[in-house]
């Protein structure tokens, strides 16, 4: 039986490509560009997207199991659902669906709230789902490690409520246990929801903190001044991001993304190891 993962090319869909590869899977990846993909030996490799229907029953052909990831884009919620249903069409039942944490908290962030409706179509539609709903990536730091290194500033307006940040690598393994898990059962498991954090829940001081260890020279955290973080955005994303971004950025600083009691030892049992922490990633990057 194949499992297809959709997203395959990305920071999180490569990592569950590689982790499933691991464990002997029979994967499919759709991608855009099959030349660019540079996936794994053994890889069956398909093109198509979101947005292209033909694409998508192909791809989706003799597919058991599904991991659907969806970028954060202005259709995202369109090109879920299109997804869902066209899966929904092709007898596929088992499903991973890379959510987000709070996505029912933070009902005001468009890509939170979208995520959120795609989940309640998962369960409207009977799919038997894992549901996986990760705090902030800790690599979405490595594009700001400049203004670190170079300017003395951990410069996300995170807040003093505080992030259970996830490496995207556990992410990774983790989805691809669940595939297998779901792919393996002799019959179809009930929809589950599992936050991924990471050990540690860290302020945008904390942050700072880390770094000025590992780098050996004073890192400080500048506020929580979101509109200038809006602003900086706009240079590099379209203003509708940006905005997304800022909004995200405003509730880490009223809600955060805390774990529940029990979180963080249900995901290091489930890996049988330690979570990565952000120290290491702040050492690898600084190395």
């Amino acid at each position: 039986m194949t499992i297809l993962v959709i997203g395959a090319t990305g920071q999180i869909g490569r990592q569950v490509v590689d982790q499933l590869i691991r464990r002997g899977a029979d994967v499919r990846a759709l991608v855009r560009d099959p030349a660019k993909a540079n996936l794994p030996a053994g890889v069956a490799v398909v093109e198509g997207h979101l947005l292209d229907i033909d694409s998508l029953r192909g791809a989706f052909s003799g597919v058991s199991t599904l991991f659907l990831l969806n970028a954060v884009v202005a259709d995202e919620f369109t090109q879920a659902l299109i997804a869902l249903n066209l899966a929904r069409e092709a007898g596929i039942e088992r499903l991973v669906y890379l959510s987000v944490i709070h996505s029912d908290l933070y009902a005001n962030v468009p890509h939170f709230a979208g995520k959120f409706g795609v989940e309640r179509m998962i369960e409207q539609m009977g799919f038997n789902a894992t549901i996986l709903r990760p705090a902030y990536f800790i690599q979405n730091d490595a594009t700001i490690t400049d203004a670190v290194t170079g300017y003395g500033v951990y410069p996300m307006p995170i807040g003093s409520k505080g992030l259970a940040m996830i490496d995207t690598r556990d992410l990774g393994e983790i989805a691809a246990i669940e595939l297998v898990r779901r792919e393996q059962a002799s019959t179809p498991l009930p929809l589950e929801r599992i936050a991924i954090v990471g050990p540690e829940t860290l302020t945008g001081t904390d942050i700072a903190a880390i770094w000025t260890d590992v780098l050996g020279r004073p890192i400080v955290y500048p506020g929580d001044d979101t509109v200038s973080f809006e602003q900086n955005l706009r240079q590099f994303a379209p203003h509708w991001m940006a905005y997304d971004m800022r909004l995200m950025a405003e509730r880490f600083q009223a809600e955060g993304m805390i774990p529940a009691a029990g979180d963080v030892e249900r995901l290091t049992a489930l890996l049988g190891r330690p979570l990565r922490t952000y120290r290491e990633f702040a050492a690898e990057n600084a190395a």
